[in-house]
């Protein structure tokens, strides 16, 4: 995984995925997140007032934009090495570095 590109990993279901919040996989998850932008989003996160339902859309969002074709019905049944907090801290890494400005 490439840090410096925004990509983080999360393994599901034994196997090791890269994760990375593109600007169409944003785009996409903003769409999904009925009426909140994004930046409502990384609000509630940093507050830690976030829902499941949040980590999901951001850790689809990732999935899709790291090039797996996936659901968020996909990763119901999924298992997620870490469980919720290994999705959640993949969540805020992933939401950090897509905002982090250049070095």
């Amino acid at each position: 995984m490439n840090p410096w590109a925004g990509e983080v990993s999360l393994c599901i279901d034994g196997v090791a995925r890269r994760c990375r919040l593109t600007l169409g996989a944003l785009a996409e998850m903003e769409a999904g997140l009925q009426g909140d932008g994004t930046l409502d989003l990384v609000g509630r996160i940093e507050a830690g007032r976030f829902t499941s339902r949040d980590i999901m859309a951001v850790v689809v969002a990732g999935l899709r934009g790291g090039g797996w074709e996936v659901t968020a019905p996909d990763l119901l049944a999924a298992d997620i090495a870490g469980g919720p907090v290994a999705a959640a801290r993949a969540a805020a890494q992933m939401l950090a570095r897509a905002f982090a400005p250049d070095a």
